[in-house]
Order: C-alpha cells, then sequence, then structure tokens
C-alpha cells in the first residue's frame, strides 16, 4: 500500500564494438569467464561500470494515494456531523463506496513482485506488522486516558480504530504468492468474500470480516498491469465518469435514509445487519462492481505529472496513522457533540477543510522524517543476513 517499491529501471546494455569478439559467459548466477579466444583486457575494460539505479517515483501513483488517504480522512471527519443532512449522508455513501478499494487495489498492484524473499519478508515486518503494534498500543492507551478507563485491554488480535487496515495488509500481502499462483484468483476471492458476508461468527480476531470482505479488491491490483492504469487514463473514460458519479450520486440521495451503512464499512455479515444469509453474497458483489466502477472513474481523474501534492504521497501512512487520533481526540473531547452547528452546512464544510488540511500537513516531509523510526525503520540489527545477500564467494 504505502511504500510498495515502484521498481528500478533497467539500464541499457552497452553496445559491442565490431572489431572486438563479444566474450561470452556461463549460466545465470556465476562469474563471467571470457572465451579461450578472446583477448585478454584488463579489468577495468572488460567489466562495465553500472548504471546508477533510479530511484525516481511514479508521480501519478503518489497523486492517487495522497487524495485517496484525504478522501478517507475526510468521509472519517464527516461520521459525526452528516446525520440529519440526507445530501451529506449520501456523499458520505457514495465516497466510501469506493475510496478504500481504490487504496487497496492500488497496494495489490504494488505488491505483484511478493515472492517471499528474505528483504522482502524484513520490510513485510518493518514496514506494516511494526506500525501495526506501535499504533494499535497507542490508540488503546490513549482511549484508555481519555476515557480515563485503565480497564479496557490492549489485545493486537483486535484491531481498534483504523488500524485493521495495516492488520488486513500484512494477511494479503503474506498470501501473494498464492494468488499469484492459482488459475481463477478474482472468483475465489469473491467466494470467500462471499462466504464471509453470509457467516457472522468470524469473530474479532484481526478483522477477519473486513480482510475477507475487502480481499478482492486487493487481489484485483494483483491482476492489474500497467496498460490498465493506461486504458482508465484516457480521455473516453474520464468524460464516462462524469455521467457514473452523477448517477450513483443521485442513487445515493434516493436510498440515503433506508440504507444501512453497515454494508460499506464490510466489517458485518449480512445476519449482522438484520436480514437474510443470502442477502451478503448479493451486496458483495454489488458493492464490488460499484465500487470498482467508481475506483476506475477516480483513477481517471487524477492528474499524472507531477503537481504541488505529489510529494505527500510518499508520506500517506502517516496521514492514515495520524488523523485517527485526531478525530478520536475531538470525539473524546465531546467537539462534535457539544457543538450543534458543525451539522449545518457551514460547520460541514468547516469539518471537510479542516480534515484536508490536518491530513495534508501528516503526510508533508517533515513528519514523515519524524516518524521514520516507526513506518520506514532500517532495523538491519534485527535481522540475520541471508546467504543470497553475501554474494558469490560465501554460497561457494
Amino acid at each position: 500500500m504505502f511504500h510498495a517499491p515502484h521498481g528500478y529501471q533497467r539500464a541499457p546494455l552497452p553496445t559491442a564494438r565490431e572489431s572486438e569478439p563479444v566474450p561470452t559467459t556461463q549460466r545465470i548466477g556465476q562469474a563471467r569467464t571470457p572465451v579461450a579466444d578472446a583477448p585478454a583486457e584488463p579489468a577495468e575494460k572488460s567489466t562495465p561500470k553500472p548504471a546508477p539505479k533510479s530511484t525516481r517515483r511514479d508521480a501519478y501513483f503518489d497523486n492517487v494515494k495522497y487524495l485517496a488517504i484525504m478522501l478517507v480522512a475526510v468521509a472519517h471527519a464527516w461520521e459525526p456531523v452528516m446525520e440529519g443532512s440526507r445530501a451529506s449522508r449520501a456523499l458520505y455513501m457514495l465516497i466510501y463506496t469506493f475510496h478504500m478499494p481504490a487504496f487497496i487495489i492500488v497496494s495489490g498492484y504494488f505488491s505483484r513482485s511478493y515472492t517471499g524473499r528474505p528483504d522482502q519478508i524484513r520490510r513485510l515486518l518493518t514496514g506494516i506488522a511494526l506500525p501495526y503494534v506501535v499504533f494499535e498500543v497507542v490508540y488503546s492507551l490513549f482511549r484508555r486516558w481519555a476515557q480515563n478507563a485503565p480497564e479496557q485491554p490492549i489485545s493486537l488480535l483486535d484491531p481498534f480504530y483504523l488500524t485493521w487496515f495495516l492488520a488486513a495488509l500484512f494477511i494479503w500481502r503474506l498470501t501473494t504468492p498464492l494468488w499469484r499462483l492459482i488459475r481463477w484468483p478474482l472468483p475465489v476471492a469473491l467466494a470467500l468474500a462471499s462466504l464471509a458476508a453470509m457467516t457472522p461468527n468470524i469473530g474479532a480476531d484481526l478483522n477477519l470480516q473486513r480482510v475477507l470482505q475487502f480481499l478482492p479488491f486487493f487481489v484485483l491490483g494483483l491482476c492489474l498491469k500497467p496498460e490498465h492504469f493506461q486504458l482508465v487514463r484516457r480521455r473516453e473514460v474520464r468524460l464516462l465518469a462524469l455521467p457514473l458519479f452523477a448517477g450513483v450520486g443521485t442513487f445515493a440521495y434516493w436510498v440515503a435514509p433506508r440504507m444501512n451503512l453497515g454494508w460499506f464499512y464490510r466489517s458485518s455479515a449480512a445476519q449482522d445487519l438484520g436480514v437474510a444469509w443470502w442477502a451478503g453474497p448479493v451486496m458483495t458483489l454489488a458493492f464490488f462492481g460499484c465500487a470498482v466502477l467508481l475506483a476506475a472513474g477516480f483513477l481517471a481523474w487524477v492528474p499524472r505529472r507531477r503537481t504541488w501534492f505529489t510529494v505527500l504521497g510518499a508520506g500517506t501512512i502517516c496521514g492514515y496513522l495520524l488523523h485517527g487520533l485526531l478525530i478520536k481526540a475531538a470525539d473524546y473531547g465531546h467537539v462534535f457533540s457539544s457543538n450543534a452547528w458543525l451539522s449545518t452546512p457551514g460547520g460541514e464544510i468547516v469539518v471537510t477543510v479542516v480534515a484536508a488540511g490536518a491530513v495534508t500537513l501528516m503526510c508533508t516531509p517533515p513528519v514523515r522524517r519524524a516518524l521514520r523510526w516507526v513506518t520506514e525503520p532500517d532495523m538491519t540489527w534485527a535481522f540475520r543476513r541471508d546467504a543470497t545477500e553475501l554474494g558469490p564467494s560465501f554460497r561457494r
């Protein structure tokens, strides 16, 4: 999701000169040895210096991540103030349909190269597992202090508030080799999500209900290729996205008073929402199709060039983890319940601007550097060096 590698550009091979024979090599993984009739040359001439690897990030995907995380923060800020306004509830439903699916799709797309190599496992532990543990403890202690409830337990198996996403991303990425192996990964993931939606006794451990119901979006990202993103960025798709959002927004306005918001959170089975079991698979497939279409429309309108907020895309994990503390602080401090004007159109605009501005500041490079010890730690001291990283001399 957050720190998926963008890959390195392969340096062009040096052009062989016609006046000199091209030395042949042994099998991959062995040292290069010239053939017997090749002229002996100094090592510095026969071995070209490797080109420096490019670490340039893709501006488009950084833009996607920032805009998606801003929508997440704004939607969280709307929850306490939208009741009583049909338009606000409809807009909240519209955004909630696609903002997390779009983020998860991109996370899956950048997890395609995960094969379980030692360096990838280390990155999984330091970049996802460690932030989950630290912020799960931070959120739990903050709740204890704010509610003056020292008896509330701290459980790493029961994600609190928004930390569920890190637990889910850890599980999804760990199972990536499995999804890359099977023949029909997306239908299988949809089947699992449908089964979860009609199974009320899954339990709260690691929020598996959400892990399974959001799983198809991650698997869809694994199945995507660069040309698919080129396709959604075409002008025709951008134009089609306008009536799509207008139509879905109109439908959301019509159904808003009667819609159970639990369907959007995907943390409950159908029976828990007071409907028959068969509604679970039906709603799972319906929401998946709608979310994919809206996510495609959202991705179509994301700028492809570098903008003022492109640099913020690298710090979205900070914005995601920190904005929840701000929302919870306002909630525990009764800011929303004691200020009824926040539920008015003017108040909702203020809430939107404050949430968007706060999460933007939380994604800035200074905040990212300040939290690097927990979101991007090196921790080489904690891991053994694998034989594949020590060079050919060690392996021999």
